[in-house]
């Protein structure tokens, strides 16, 4: 039976009375203790360096050259904090809120609340540590706001927050480095997890440059190693993301929890051709002041597609603001979810306004003019000509946004300073993990999951920012406490022996994997297979999905599965480097997944969130949940093949928020 091990206790109380009851390691005791540390962005390196930093032998593992090339990198809009600097009426219990109406009710109040009270320490520890968080003219940090909120709580450091948190904590990390508590494995993926007597004591690992397998053994594992949006293959995802680490740890008697659950961000360059491999996010910051909309006539969207009409040519009359329309409270800023959903209807409707049809327009004419007329109020500028707001107006645009036009201009080649960036939603993070229970354990004593890996926090959609919070809140202020409550009870077990039979049996299953890949001689290539299941996914399990649809999808993956291991075909050997057998064992635990995915979408009879079942919805065309028959966790286990997974369900409790229909108008 499932304990998540919640505290009991006043909502507000829990945290705290859960750290000061948990039990402690004593600091000559944690110079006794191994950890593993599988993943390095935000999650993994923050974790690494504080157990660290607390006295814990750490071995952190990334497939990278330098943890810094960590996915994390890639988030661009902001982190969220119930710092309340802007006075507009934030506070954590406002957070906590949010982020459980944000996840259409489908997540734990414990956690979430947990979350909302670390989020105002992390600014801090970032911020000491030197993170450019962007600064308002009186010197506080400055914030804006994001989707799914009507407060402005989002820390920022222009369009690169990852790459400078990432930064921050590569730093806390490296200083362990050099002091020597923490081992480093650059170029290393994680095979297998090891199970002695039941715990989780290791993982069999694979140099990446040399092809060796190695054996390391601890006394526990944290997974920290992402998501899992690249099963669709188009994704916004870095290409080498994978759920490979996560899956061998479901095998081995982890639980997945709610694989279903996954984020279309709508804010993409839309897809540009058949052999893309790869989507780019323009960030969410942009709907803080970009407005969102297509031509009101078909006909103007039409010569659009054609090429006959240009943007600025439909008038103001002519054009639809539909998040604006239907979504008044809130307009461009709807949970993201949301506003995916109203592009793909409006699309889907003929109003797209690309080649495919399958793009709407972000535009900042009117924010340029309206920051040009304030700037031009600040300067003392009486009756400054149209020319003057707008080059004024594109100044401030710039200094907040710049290297995201920049971005945008070099992949789409056109200037969004002139005319309106074209968007489209994409796969971009998965609200699915490794179940965990309060303190962060997965169903395998021993092994923790932290960051996007687990599924803690979010429900069943992210809002935009919480990503990077949460990441932070795992392995520096969860982790590091709770972790210790199982470590208590090793401080007498020893040094743990890689010599065991457990390691040896596990090496040599992941030698046959391998040597499987490598001597099929089938005739296609990985990313055939690859790119076949994204298009599956895609179209089956993205932005929408039906029963039929969905049991359509789990024959064709298991047709494609079959398939693959019959005629994949790897090149090279298995004694060096070799990306493309990397690849493949990527893309195998992918076609399992996949199929899981499908099977938890189809046990959900509702629509919640990013879930989005066709026979559920409101006559309004939102998603339409059932709160007495799935208000609960999905747990699967593994028992040898996807389709004879087991569910086990987590019943989630609501005593300080009520359960309601979404609503954002």
């Amino acid at each position: 039976m499932l304990d998540s091990k919640i505290p009991e206790g006043p909502l507000a109380d829990k945290w705290t009375s859960h750290k000061n009851n948990i039990n402690l390691v004593n600091p000559a005791n944690k110079r006794l203790i191994d950890v593993i540390v599988v993943g390095t962005g935000l999650a993994g390196s923050s974790a690494a360096a504080s157990l660290a930093e607390m006295g814990y032998n750490v071995k952190a593992f990334c497939f990278q050259d330098s943890p810094r090339r960590a996915h994390s990198i890639a988030a661009q809009g902001g982190i969220n904090a119930a710092k309340n600097y802007q006075n507009d009426g934030d506070s954590v219990h406002r957070l906590f809120y949010d982020t459980i109406k944000g996840g259409d009710y489908r997540s734990r109040e414990g956690n979430v609340h947990r979350l909302a009270e670390v989020s105002t320490s992390i600014i801090d520890q970032c911020v000491a540590q030197g993170v450019p968080f962007a600064r308002e003219y009186g010197g506080l940090l400055d914030n804006r706001s994001f989707g799914g909120v009507q407060v402005s709580r989002t820390f920022y450091a222009k369009g690169q927050t990852g790459q400078q948190l990432l930064l921050g904590a590569y730093s806390a990390l490296s200083r362990q480095i050099s002091k020597g508590k923490v081992e480093m494995f650059t170029r290393h993926e994680m095979m297998d997890v090891v199970m002695v007597d039941g715990k989780c004591r290791g993982i069999i690992a694979r140099n990446l440059v040399t092809g060796e397998l190695e054996r390391h053994a601890a006394h526990a594992v944290v997974l920290a190693s992402g998501g899992y949006g690249n099963v669709f293959f188009l994704s916004t995802n870095a290409m080498g993301s994978n759920v490979s680490a996560s899956w061998k740890a479901h095998k081995k008697g982890a639980f997945m929890a709610n694989p279903c659950f996954t984020q279309i961000h709508p804010t993409c360059i839309p897809v540009s051709g058949e052999h893309q491999s790869k989507l780019t996010l323009m960030s969410e910051s942009l709907r803080n002041d970009g407005r969102i909309w297509v031509p009101a006539k078909k006909e103007d969207a039409e010569a659009i597609r054609k090429g006959t009409k240009q943007a600025v040519e439909i008038a103001e009359g002519d054009r639809d603001y539909y998040l604006e329309r239907r979504y008044p409270a809130f307009g461009n800023l709807v949970p993201r979810d949301v506003a995916s959903r109203a592009a793909k209807e409006r699309c889907d409707a003929g109003f797209g306004v690309n080649e495919t049809g399958e793009a709407v327009f972000l535009d900042y004419a009117s924010a340029i003019q309206r920051y040009g007329k304030t700037e031009g109020n600040i300067r003392g500028l009486k009756d400054p000509s149209l020319a003057e707001i707008t080059a004024l107006g594109k100044q401030v645009v710039k200094a907040k946004y710049g290297n995201l036009f920049d971005m945008y201009k070099q992949i789409a080649a056109d200037d969004p300073y002139e005319t309106p960036m074209k968007i489209y939603p994409a796969v971009h993070y998965t609200m699915g993990g490794l179940w965990v229970d309060y303190n962060l354990m997965t169903s395998v004593p021993g092994l923790y999951a932290a960051g996007e890996a687990n599924f803690s926090d979010h429900g069943a959609n992210r809002l935009g920012a919480s990503a990077l919070m949460q990441g932070l809140a795992d392995g520096y202020f969860v982790l590091p406490y709770t972790i210790g409550d199982y470590l208590s009870q090793d401080i007498r077990t020893g040094e743990i022996s890689s010599d065991s039979p457990e390691f040896a049996v596990a090496e040599k299953e992941v030698k046959e994997r391998i040597s499987h890949l490598i001597n099929n001689n089938g005739t296609k290539p990985v990313d055939d297979f690859h790119r076949r299941l994204g298009r599956i996914m895609w179209n089956e399990c993205g932005m929408s999905r039906s029963a039929d649809g969905l049991k359509k999808a789990i024959e064709d993956i298991r047709a494609l599965r079959d398939e693959f291991w019959a005629d994949v075909r790897v090149p090279g050997t298995d004694d060096g480097f070799n990306p493309e057998l990397d690849k493949a064992g990527r893309v195998a635990d992918f076609l399992e997944l996949g199929e899981l995915m499908c099977k938890d979408a189809l046990e959900r009879d509702e629509s919640c969130g990013g879930h989005f079942r066709e026979e559920f919805q409101t006559p309004e065309g939102e998603a339409l949940r059932d709160d007495d028959q799935f208000a609960f966790v999905s747990n699967w286990e593994f028992t040898g093949d996807p389709k004879e997974s087991k569910l086990h369900k987590e019943e989630l409790k609501f005593e300080n928020i009520e359960l309601k229909q979404r609503s954002y108008k």
